[in-house]
């Protein structure tokens, strides 16, 4: 299923759910998960990740104001491409919840700036719950 919305568009595997909308601030804001997403949730999907079942995935993508991109904090092109098992870690959590581990990415890109958040049903993922989140955030695009 292909989910497009404000310049943002992403593509998930069969079973996942996801939304994009818009903030208060008018900025994008998007969730996917390999799971049922809650009716509302926070910019960061806290309701979400509260759910998220063991070999679970929640991909979140915030948008900032524009004039960060290309600051330090969001010099990097994005957004990534892969994602490697090693790159996760429970200390990137917003919220630290047993069995659970995630990987926060700022980048740039087309003069927008943004925040990758994923977050895993794992302490410690396998290359194959990396790749099933690399799958989901490789079809990010951003006009």
């Amino acid at each position: 299923m292909k989910l497009e919305a404000y310049g943002v568009s992403l593509e998930l595997p069969a079973g996942w759910d996801g939304r994009i909308g818009r903030r208060a601030d008018g900025y994008v804001v998007a969730h996917a998960a390999s799971f049922p997403l809650p009716p509302t949730d926070a910019d960061f999907a806290l309701a979400t990740t509260e759910r998220l079942p063991a070999g679970g995935v929640a991909v979140v993508l915030v948008e900032y104001e524009p004039a960060l991109a290309g600051t330090p904090l969001f010099a990097s092109p994005g957004p990534p491409k892969t994602l490697a098992p090693g790159e996760f870690s429970p200390t990137t959590l917003l919220r630290r919840l047993p069995g659970q581990s995630g990987l926060q990415r700022f980048f740039s890109h087309a003069g927008r700036a943004f925040c990758l958040y994923v977050v895993v049903g794992a302490a410690r993922p396998d290359a194959t719950l990396a790749a099933q989140a690399g799958s989901v955030v490789a079809t990010l695009a951003m006009g």
